[in-house]
């Protein structure tokens, strides 16, 4: 497990969290939230002001006890987002620079080993320059794990890359890391590359976390509206708690009543603030032949209609609420046969599980 505590002024940091061994973990937060000073503060390159750093029970960092294990004896390897190859080097070359420890042959086979491993044995004797993007990025990730360290330090290491190539190295990175069962810690500012690739997630924000769980938890059940913001909740409501039992809590918004399958608690009366994602707002054809199972329904007007490549992304009013607009995403094909355009008058559902409590 590594264990991570912090606080620091410039950057601020206030943060505590543990993240497990063997598992990919995901630190996502926008630009400006602190992922790359955490990441650079656990290798021993950023001197914080308090900071207690362990992995599987060895003590790297701890400001207190005056301890500080320099970078180069942390069993770590870091790949960033600049991959920092030497230009004058080959690829093999670059990858053996990271096996100083070894000699002559042996050396020269295990950086060979690396190329392999991560699928470009074959461009050992290419300089960088001659690599794409993609496969200076093995380089890198190969040079990283040379040493065979105990944990991975990504730090948005595909943000550069185009898209198809950025999924044939989600694969790979899934592939090692299963094969090696390495702790691997992924910095990213793309919600859905962490949805794919980790086990664990870390939301950060100006310094500190939010939310930190198993990745399905939390991109099912944001536990703040901040959390819910920085996870693109774009529906975000208030409405009145008016009361609970065992298959969740009851809420009134407007004159709307709604059901949330929760176990938040609150008082009667009490404001709180409720979320659902536009893919969760359901549209409701006349005649759907069970419509008691598909949560609360309402009327509502439609007042605006965008086009957002593979889905349509349509506003609207919703009859006797609390005034909040909701956001529901389509698929063009429905939008087509229901014939939803701006001024329209429609169905919608929402169901209980998808109405999310915030704290």
């Amino acid at each position: 497990m590594l264990t991570v505590s912090l606080e620091h002024d410039r950057p601020k940091l206030a943060l505590d969290f543990q993240l497990p061994r063997g598992q990919v973990s995901a630190i996502v937060g926008p630009s400006g939230s602190g992922k790359t000073s955490v990441l650079r503060a656990v290798a021993g390159l950023l001197s914080t002001r308090f900071a207690r750093v362990s992995l599987e029970g060895h003590t790297w960092a701890d400001t207190e006890r005056g301890v500080f294990l320099p970078a180069y004896q942390r069993p770590l390897g870091l790949v960033g987002q600049r991959y920092a190859l030497f230009p004058h080097l080959n690829a093999v070359e670059n990858v053996a620079s990271a096996l100083v420890h070894l000699r002559g042959a042996e050396r020269q086979r295990e950086a060979q080993a690396g190329l392999d491993a991560v699928g470009i044995g074959a461009l050992a004797s290419r300089s960088p320059s001659a690599l794409s993007g993609g496969q200076c990025q093995r380089v890198a990730m190969a040079r990283a794990l040379a040493r065979k360290p105990r944990l991975l330090l990504l730090d948005e290491p595909f943000s550069a890359l185009d898209r198809s190539t950025r999924k044939r190295l989600h694969v790979e990175l899934k592939r090692l890391q299963a094969g090696l069962g390495m702790t691997v810690v992924l910095v990213t500012h793309d919600l859905d590359e962490a949805a794919q690739l980790s086990q664990t997630l870390c939301l950060l924000r100006r310094g500190r976390v939010l939310q930190s769980g198993s990745t399905p938890e939390v991109l099912r059940q944001p536990a703040s509206v901040e959390a819910a913001r920085l996870m693109d909740f774009s529906n975000l409501a208030k409405a009145e708690w008016v009361g609970a039992d065992r298959e969740g809590a009851t809420l009134r918004w407007g004159e709307l009543v709604l059901r949330a399958a929760t176990k938040a608690v609150s008082k009667p009366g009490a404001t709180v603030s409720w979320t659902i994602r536009s893919s969760d707002v359901f549209l409701v054809k006349d005649g759907h032949p069970d419509e008691s199972s598909l949560g609360i329904l309402a009327s509502a007007r439609v007042t605006e209609v965008i086009s957002m490549g593979g889905s349509i992304l349509v506003m609207v009013s919703v009859d006797h609420s609390g005034g909040e607009p909701l956001r529901m995403r389509l698929r063009p094909g429905a939008v087509h046969r229901h014939g939803v355009h701006v001024g329209c008058r429609l169905r919608i559902a929402l169901h209980p599980d998808a109405v999310i409590v915030l704290a």
